[in-house]
């Protein structure tokens, strides 16, 4: 494939850049163009997470290394769950007959079916918007956020409001701590209630992003539905 070559891509960069911007796979593909090898792109982000998953020990794997590995696997579920399940089956041969294995294949698994990696989903939504809100870049939170009445005019007067009483806004490890969000879930209303707390210089805490995760569609679409509300 002589086009590859006009991306050069790394494991590490990639799944990093999708983990830290919440992307989409369809996003990534749009983003940097590259819908004619979305096909490799794709077996070298399954071939990734066999690798972490099945060389890295279990002892070794932090809670961070765990949530990457779960989102990770559950992406490329997503797109095309039997990248996976043909390994899986090889891997543990007496869980499932070739049968079982061709059904589950058929069979496209919520996004939300897996809690853990849905967590992951929403945590790096939420905090995306959060590193944006950091560099003040209003209008891509806006194109993210337009549709619940978030546009680029609504974030500018929201974060004007924060910029007046701090200088700064953090997006280091504490800010992206657990202390730092809230999710509270409401499963008989299909739905998650989210807050991102700002971590100010003050540690006042007073600051951050509320929103509603609606679980109906994100499994509609195979990822976190956020919408802002405060």
């Amino acid at each position: 494939h002589p086009w590859v070559g006009d991306h050069p891509l790394s494991p590490k960069s990639v799944i990093r850049d999708m983990y830290e911007r919440a992307l989409t796979f369809t996003e990534l593909v749009s983003h940097y163009e590259l819908a004619r090898t979305e096909g490799i792109v794709l077996r070298y982000l399954a071939s990734a997470y066999k690798a972490l998953d099945h060389t890295v020990p279990d002892d070794l794997k932090s809670e961070d290394l765990q949530d990457l590995i779960e989102w990770l696997g559950e992406m490329v579920r997503q797109v095309d769950s039997s990248l996976l399940d043909e390994w899986e089956q090889l891997a543990n041969p007496e869980e499932m007959t070739a049968e079982e294995a061709q059904e589950k294949a058929d069979q496209v698994r919520p996004v939300t079916a897996n809690a853990r990696a849905f967590r992951v989903l929403v945590r790096n939504a939420m905090f995306r918007r959060v590193e944006l809100a950091a560099l003040d870049q209003v209008d891509e939170l806006g194109e993210m956020d337009a549709d619940a009445g978030w546009d680029a005019d609504a974030w500018g007067e929201a974060m004007d409001g924060y910029w007046d009483e701090y200088d700064d806004l953090g997006t280091g490890p504490d800010a992206r701590g657990p202390k730092l969000l809230i999710i509270e879930e409401e499963p008989q209303n299909a739905l998650w209630r989210v807050r991102q707390i700002f971590d100010d210089p003050n540690d006042d805490h007073d600051w951050g992003i509320s929103a509603e995760v609606d679980l109906t569609a994100s499994d509609a679409e195979g990822r976190a539905v956020v919408r802002v509300t405060d």
